[in-house]
């Protein structure tokens, strides 16, 4: 019998949020796993706020608001704002009730700029590190390190002498630049627009590109991701923000090691590395050179296993430059950039957790 199209609707319900997530929904997990990690940052978010005048959107809120917009690639506030109206799946990830009204676009960036500067995405990710912990998911002696380049949002029209006369252009917004025949270095050149951005290419073959490093240290046992740094763009930063990484772990009884590409193998980084009590398991760079790596490292069969495991830092550059929004950033300054590198991590380390089975009830 054919059913009749009614468009009556009902003036009341008596539903929640939760009843429309499947049990086995994904975002339970994860959520579970944010909610215990938050709960533990009250008195770091009580001393950001006033204790008098009229009351924002709670910080618990904003933080699970940008995993959502890492977790299902949502690329601007406004978008996401949007779909918190209808989407009963983020409201019930954020707390909100049905007819609980959304916060505007403008409050909302607005008072995610609080966050920026403080340690609460770091506090965030270290939380999120304790609980893999406590299930005996992280390693505390192997480890591997590794950098990437975060395209900066500026363009290279902004790119101008320091010191110098304006450049002649045709004006208006898109002016015409013609760099024919000149030579632009970061000595004597910068953005005016994102003034920490850096003119850097990855190899002889690649474009140069305004951008930055970001910068990850990854547990081998899981593939966590333990601690990240975002520098500007050079060609030592990758073994310098390496060497601020390594001696922030905390030290065990028994000798670490650290895993690294060939980008690794210079005879300044091994040395230091072995004056922290460190084995390098540095890849081999024997192009034209000698390799700072001798046999006694290489012959350990350690190393090997190293080297297998190292290539699994590029799943978290990979998941957080196409999943997340990290290819290109939208935020300009280091100090921006670090806390949405800390909070790609922590989305990417909820996903890999909930994947082992953390956090599923």
């Amino acid at each position: 019998m054919r059913g009749f199209d009614s468009n009556t609707e009902a003036l009341f319900t008596y539903v929640t949020p939760e009843s429309f997530v499947p049990k086995d929904h994904p975002l339970r997990a994860i959520r579970k796993m944010a909610d215990e990690a938050l709960a533990g940052m009250d008195k770091l978010f009580d001393s950001m706020y006033a204790t008098t005048g009229r009351s924002s959107i709670p910080p618990e809120k904003l933080l699970k608001a940008q995993l959502l917009m890492i977790l299902y690639s949502i690329r601007s506030n406004r978008q996401l704002v949007e779909q918190i109206h209808y989407n009963f799946l983020f409201r019930w990830f954020l707390g909100m009730g049905l007819d609980e009204k959304v916060w505007d676009h403008s409050s909302f960036t607005k008072n995610s700029e609080r966050l920026i500067g403080s340690e609460v995405a770091a506090e965030f990710l270290s939380r999120i590190l304790t609980q893999a912990e406590r299930k005996r998911l992280l390693s505390r002696e192997h480890f591997t390190v590794d950098g990437t380049l975060i395209e900066a949002w500026a363009s290279i029209k902004s790119f101008k002498p320091k010191d110098g006369p304006p450049s002649a252009g045709g004006g208006g917004r898109n002016e015409t630049v013609d760099f024919k025949g000149q030579k632009l270095t970061n000595e004597t050149h910068g953005s005016v627009t994102d003034p920490d951005a850096r003119l850097y290419r990855k190899g002889k073959t690649k474009e140069a590109k305004l951008c930055y490093q970001g910068h990850t240290l990854m547990e081998n046992r899981s593939g966590l991701i333990v601690r990240t740094k975002v520098t500007m763009a050079s060609g030592s930063g990758e073994r310098e923000a390496a060497k601020t990484m390594v001696q922030r772990l905390p030290r065990t009884t028994r000798r670490i090691s650290l895993g690294g590409d060939k980008g690794y193998d210079t005879e300044a980084f091994v040395r230091e590395l072995r004056r922290l009590r460190i084995t390098p398991h540095v890849a081999q760079n024997t192009t034209n050179r000698k390799s700072a790596i001798d046999g006694r490292t290489t012959n350990h069969p350690n190393y090997a296993i190293s080297q297998k495991i190292r290539k699994r830092i590029e799943e978290g550059f990979g998941w957080m430059k196409t999943v997340g929004r990290l290819r290109k950033t939208m935020y300009r300054g280091i100090e921006k950039i670090a806390m949405q590198l800390d909070l790609h991590a922590a989305a990417y380390n909820l996903v890999r957790m909930k994947n082992l089975g953390l956090g599923v009830t």
